[in-house]
């Protein structure tokens, strides 16, 4: 099979992650022990998934690396920007995710990895309170000390490519608000007048990583880069973006079983979600405004995948509400409820209860590595603007709804998206149907 034409891995991946936190430190830690054979990188698509190339006689199960060159995580160079100025090792530790003895092993190399000051607005996080803050006139000099961070992180380390990852807290929803999301010199003249009601700090952190050659994925539910003028510097720059928001435990679960529901045309009445969670996250999203935001990517799901106007008499009129509560004892160890009101033959109710017990940075740790290593691939494929292949790892995926394009949210669906894609930039063919 002839191969696509992908440039090959080489040279160093700078990883750049937005937010020091729980998630950042646990997917940094796990990567360095992982590469010291001293833990396994379980979840990981790409280190171990395996697809199907060929038919017939010529049909194999391939890992993803020997389909398409992937960045091997010896080359990964990790660099971090935070409000808060403790160092990786220090930040792992105060997470209380990882025990020590997971941490230990690689605390000189976490120990060099010290945030850079943080592109930050209080405004979007009333919750947080650090101090390692860049001092920014306007958000359009945010945009060029976030540039020069990446010129110079890429250069210090020699780094061939950077990606830039949003791993920080979610910002309080920012509604799209067409005269300056809509075409991309308005967002640029907003930034340039300060407009920091419709500028949020990660879309100054997305316009800096997307101008400086750096693809950008957008781990929480935040707007930034699902806005048109986002698509237009993502085309103009020849850039691939993703987002958004990792799909770690509860909606995996949704977009997982809302599909069993579906294809065995049992009807719904209701599906309650809940969860509570105790560390920075959801201290953050005890502010009403950020839940918001979170909300409107946790709703999303279900409407895609049951939908009324293909099958009326069993999804007409079900009811769906998320909550998410602060609970601090429990830290990272998030646990969400689903109560699910379903109903069968002759419309007599039955209901199915879904209590997971996870562990939010665990689950999210290897989808950012997936996430990293998969956008750098579509970069060197020659691949940019939004990437749909991704919607797997993502919560509210991001489609082009000024056309009316709907999410794919059905995760067997995303798989095969996901699948499809690999085969195509191995050179094989995308023969499976996203039926």
């Amino acid at each position: 099979m002839e191969k696509a034409n992908v440039k090959p891995a080489q040279g160093k991946l700078g990883i750049m992650v937005v937010g020091n936190g729980a998630v950042a430190t646990t997917f940094m830690t796990g990567v360095l022990m992982a590469r010291k054979g001293l833990a396994k990188p379980v979840g990981s698509m790409t280190q171990y998934d395996k697809i199907r190339v060929g038919r017939g006689a010529d049909k194999k199960y391939m890992k993803y690396g020997d389909i398409v060159s992937i960045a091997d995580l010896n080359d990964i160079v990790f660099g971090t920007w935070d409000v808060y100025p403790q160092n990786a090792y220090q930040s792992a530790m105060y997470a209380e995710v990882l025990k020590a003895k997971d941490i230990e092993p690689v605390r000189d190399e976490l120990e060099k990895i010290v945030p850079m000051k943080a592109a930050f607005d209080k405004n979007y996080a009333k919750r947080l309170d650090g101090d390692n803050v860049k001092d920014c006139k306007t958000r359009w000099d945010m945009v060029e000390q976030l540039r020069e961070d990446i010129r110079n992180f890429k250069q210090q380390n020699g780094c061939s490519r950077i990606v830039v990852l949003w791993a920080a807290s979610t910002e309080i929803y920012v509604p799209v608000y067409e005269p300056v999301h809509n075409r991309l010199a308005d967002l640029e003249a907003a930034m340039k007048a300060d407009d920091r009601e419709h500028v949020a700090p990660s879309m100054c952190y997305a316009y800096a990583a997307l101008t400086e050659g750096a693809p950008f994925v957008m781990g929480a539910p935040n707007t930034t880069v699902d806005i048109p003028a986002m698509w237009e510097l993502a085309e103009k720059t020849q850039m691939p973006i993703a987002g958004k928001d990792f799909k770690t435990g509860q909606t995996l679960v949704k977009s997982g079983f809302a599909p069993i529901i579906g294809t065995r045309c049992l009807g719904l009445d209701g599906w309650f979600s809940t969860n509570i969670l105790g560390n920075r996250d959801g201290l953050v999203l005890d502010e009403p405004q950020n839940f918001r935001t979170k909300e409107v990517s946790k709703l999303s799901t279900l409407e895609t995948i049951l939908k009324a106007e293909e099958q009326p008499d069993l999804y007409t009129d079900y009811y769906h509400k998320v909550r998410i509560n602060y609970y601090p004892p429990r830290n990272d160890n998030k646990e969400s409820w689903d109560n699910i009101d379903i109903f069968g033959w002759m419309g007599y109710p039955m209901q199915i209860k879904i209590n997971f017990l996870c562990r939010d940075s665990i689950l999210a740790a290897p989808v950012c590595l997936d996430l990293c290593l998969l956008i750098d691939l579509a970069a060197r494929a020659g691949r940019f603007g939004t990437q749909r292949f991704l919607s797997f790892f993502l919560k509210s995926p991001m489609h082009d709804y000024t056309q009316g394009e709907e999410a794919v949210n059905h995760l067997y669906r995303q798989h095969t998206m996901l699948k499809n894609a690999i085969r195509e930039m191995g050179g094989y063919e995308a023969d499976e149907e996203i039926d």
